[in-house]
């Protein structure tokens, strides 16, 4: 019988509740049941089985404890372009018992540089390009800087392997940096328990997967795509890297045609451009394409359910509570039939069945049906905390209840509706950006006295960055100055001068005004 053909399949999220929940015995018993199962691909060719995998983490693991000495909890950080890669690094962090720290490879190196600063990295993994950015700015507490690929990180698994390092469910498995309304960003500690809640969750309520089937990891690993590893690799599936490490509609056409029942997560923009894209697609070898990040026009959703058929399905969660507040289902996004499908599609859906989510005004009391407030949550999905922040912790967790900072209200039957997000952070293509991060470095040009950014509702990215400027500076210097501290996504698209900036009796700057101002201009 050919391994494939082992069904039904158990996933390994049985003893969440106990306290060994290292995430990498998930991959031990994996290899350990089934070693010749393909676990990684690049591209169309199987890299790795489930037992070359486990070894190669083993390994890591070895070195990592062996050879740099490292203690349990320490946290070791992962700045790379999406690579097969990832995966060994990930579970060989968590093999060790130490903690993951993966960071967007999109941004600056000085915005690199602090969170290993402020996260206490002791070694940092790289991709060729991004350690040179990083090396200018590295912290003093960072020991090492480990190029992918280089002959010293290739000498690191030729290490003796190591057991399983036991870990409670309460432990750091994954420092999340998410930014945060003061320009800096947070990192969100995400526990071991976290990350089985929110697999458990993804593979029940979203998106059932079988031995074999494939996750298409097009959006970064470092972010949304990534918290669906554990997930594939509980269940035996197979993690499917790019060739080009990034998004393009047509090799993901070429990798669907490749991977039977393949899904991806993405970000509405992605979805939109492979609606948009002219290349033929063997639809039927979807599984599902998830979307989250930011919401999706209805029309959007329309057009990709007529392109991909009943293959869609929509998440809403944050960092904090990672890809699990709510889900809108495949059944529900496909069922054009009810009188009110139009109303659900423009949903967030229903929370997940072991999350709470709650509707509340400003003293945290629940509103009524159909009343908006902000959206709080609460569960094992949860964050335990922000690292090294305690009061914003105590800000986000108050009540012991998930101030997510969204607004939303509930229909009738049960489906969250979002309103709006939190008052100042902009979403464009997937991605976070709060204003005060880009206005702070604005202010730094001698000419320019006062700013103000704010989002501009744009069809291809959902939102695009926007400042207003009181002052007098060329656009060309602008552009590089942010390009110089910020990472390139941040930098505002259009640049508008004013005399002055709408503020109210006590000089705070009005931005829903500011809002207004800017759509009645950009309206025709």
């Amino acid at each position: 019988m050919k391994v494939f053909d082992v069904w039904p399949w158990v996933p390994a999220f049985a003893g969440t509740s106990g306290k060994q929940m290292n995430q990498a015995l998930w991959l031990s018993r994996s290899a350990l049941s089934h070693p010749s199962m393909p676990a990684v691909a690049c591209g169309t060719r199987v890299v790795a089985s489930y037992g070359e995998l486990a070894e190669r983490a083993a390994q890591l693991a070895g070195a990592l404890r062996e050879r740099f000495k490292l203690l349990p909890g320490d946290r070791v950080a992962i700045a790379a372009k999406n690579s097969p890669d990832t995966l060994a690094l990930l579970y060989g962090i968590w093999h060790a018992g130490l903690a993951a720290v993966p960071a967007n490879a999109k941004l600056h190196g000085a915005e690199l540089g602090y969170i290993l600063a402020h996260s206490g990295a002791r070694v940092c993994f790289a991709s060729r390009g991004i350690d040179s950015e990083i090396a200018a700015h590295a912290p003093a507490t960072l020991e090492r800087l480990i190029t992918i690929g280089s002959a010293d990180y290739d000498a690191l698994f030729t290490a003796d392997a190591v057991d399983v390092a036991p870990r409670a469910g309460s432990d750091l498995a994954w420092l999340f940096y998410t930014s945060g309304t003061t320009g800096r960003p947070k990192g969100a500690m995400l526990t071991h328990r976290n990350l089985a809640a929110a697999s458990e969750a993804y593979a029940t309520e979203v998106d059932p997967i079988a031995p074999g089937d494939a996750i298409v990891h097009a959006a970064p690993m470092s972010h949304g795509s990534g918290l669906y590893i554990m997930a594939h690799v509980a269940s035996l599936g197979v993690q499917v890297v790019p060739e080009s490490s990034g998004f393009e509609p047509e090799e993901v056409f070429a990798l669907f045609d490749r991977w039977p029942r393949a899904s991806m997560f993405a970000a509405p923009t992605m979805i939109k451009r492979l609606v948009e894209c002219p290349a033929d697609c063997r639809t039927g070898n979807i599984r599902t394409l998830i979307w989250g990040g930011a919401p999706m026009y209805v029309e959007d959703a329309l057009q990709a359910l007529d392109r991909f058929g009943p293959r869609l399905a929509q998440i809403y969660g944050q960092g904090e509570a990672p890809m699990t507040i709510t889900t809108l289902s495949k059944a529900d996004i496909a069922d054009r039939h009810h009188p009110r499908w139009r109303e659900r599609l423009a949903s967030a859906g229903k929370p997940y069945r072991h999350v709470e989510v709650m509707v509340a005004d400003s003293q945290d009391v629940p509103v009524a049906t159909g009343e908006s407030g902000e959206i709080l949550c609460r569960g094992d999905v949860v964050m335990a905390g922000y690292w090294q922040n305690e009061g914003a912790s105590a800000a986000a967790l108050r009540g012991g209840w998930l101030h997510t900072g969204d607004v939303g209200a509930y229909d009738a039957e049960g489906y969250l509706h979002l309103k709006d997000r939190s008052k100042d952070l902009i979403i464009s293509g997937g991605s976070n950006i709060y204003p005060r991060e880009v206005e702070e470095v604005l202010l730094t040009h001698p000419n320019v006295r006062e700013v103000s950014v704010i989002g501009r509702p744009d069809r291809e990215w959902g939102e695009a960055v926007v400042a207003y400027i009181v002052g007098q500076a060329p656009a060309a210097e602008l552009d590089a100055l942010c390009l110089a501290h910020i990472a390139r996504f941040k930098r505002p698209k259009d640049y508008v001068f004013v005399d002055a900036l709408p503020k109210n009796n006590y000089g705070k700057i009005l931005k829903t005004e500011l809002r207004a101002m800017d759509l009645k201009k950009t309206t025709p």
